[in-house]
């Protein structure tokens, strides 16, 4: 059973990762609100790929909750029933969480990806949980972390609602994905739980602290991120899509404290590296740590002075994940041992 709860914590965190992904590109095409409901999209499980699909039509018959579009305003059956001849009021009522009505094939596709990627993530750890509890008896804490991640999971899905109801507010999506981090979190220290301790790494001066001190610049830089990415995304709705390069026009200071920190997490993790090289002794999830952040630095660089090409921000997003994820892994299998 062992080796089924380490294969679907894997699965688990590959999932998660791909959500986060998923989440990004989203963010990057503007297609948050590609399904303007939730959980359906436009009321249907699976969602219309023409406009045509959502005008009102004569003798069709319409499901309680189907979305049509009328005068620019969504419009939600109130039941069953056959349209008839001519449109009745009293067969709907009009959507009132926001007043976004409009659809876009592709932003409606890319939105029901992300959300059908969190719906298998979310299948996923329902798995883990309950396989681990096959394991209650021997390891309680197992079956309490993986019984956590489904809370999140849960959680993480009614905050996805969240963001949509709200049209997109800014710092609902910044939540979104800080609940997403706190999963990862738990998914990364029910996986460090398995893993054998490194040898040596005990006797090296330093390390636990270093690694703590980067695993928390980390989490500032990430912290920082978010809130410049509030920033480029009312620049987006001020300029659109097609004027990237002007997405930074009078940045906050933020920015800038940005930019630089990086060097100072560099500096850290460089030093760090120093000394695990001097004591020949260099864990492969340290190798990770080093080839993300020197990535997630040249992504930075890439949006700034090519003006956001096509892929660097959700790229930029997802590495900064994975860094907070390798580094919490590095951070727990080091715990282990000391």
């Amino acid at each position: 059973m062992k080796k089924y709860h380490n294969t679907l914590i894997v699965i688990s965190l590959v999932l998660v990762y791909l959500v986060i992904s998923a989440g990004a590109v989203v963010r990057m095409t503007g297609s948050g609100m590609g399904c303007p409901d939730w959980p359906k999209c436009f009321g249907y499980l699976i969602p219309p790929t023409e406009r045509s699909e959502l005008d009102w039509k004569p003798n069709h018959d319409y499901l309680k909750g189907e979305v049509i579009i009328v005068k620019e305003s969504l419009r939600v059956a109130t039941q069953n029933f056959n349209s008839q001849n001519q449109y009745l009021t009293e067969n709907w009522k009009v959507y009132t969480k926001h007043d976004y009505a409009i659809f876009n094939a592709k932003h409606t596709w890319i939105e029901f990806i992300n959300r059908l990627l969190g719906a298998i993530a979310g299948l996923a750890t329902l798995l883990l949980f309950i396989n681990s509890l096959v394991r209650l008896k021997n390891d309680f804490w197992a079956a309490f972390l993986a019984f956590l991640i489904v809370l999140g999971m849960g959680f993480q899905g009614w905050l996805g609602k969240t963001v949509v109801d709200s049209n997109l507010l800014p710092y609902k999506i910044t939540i979104h994905m800080i609940m997403a981090l706190l999963i990862v979190l738990l998914l990364i220290i029910l996986l460090a739980r398995e893993k054998e301790p490194v040898k040596g790494l005990s006797s090296i001066s330093q390390t636990k602290w270093l690694v703590a001190i980067s695993l928390v610049l980390t989490l500032f830089q990430i912290g920082m991120g978010t809130q410049i990415r509030q920033f480029v995304d009312m620049q987006m709705h001020t300029f659109n899509l097609s004027n990237a390069s002007k997405w930074l026009n009078n940045p906050p200071t933020l920015f800038y404290v940005h930019r630089s920190f990086s060097i100072v997490v560099l500096l850290v993790n460089g030093y760090l590296g120093y000394l695990l090289y001097k004591n020949n002794l260099i864990p492969s999830v340290f190798r990770v740590v080093i080839i993300i952040l020197a990535i997630e630095i040249l992504t930075g660089i890439w949006m700034y002075y090519f003006d956001f090409p096509f892929s660097s921000q959700p790229l930029h997003l997802v590495l900064a994940a994975l860094l907070f994820g390798a580094q919490s892994y590095f951070m727990l299998i080091l715990k282990k041992q000391i």
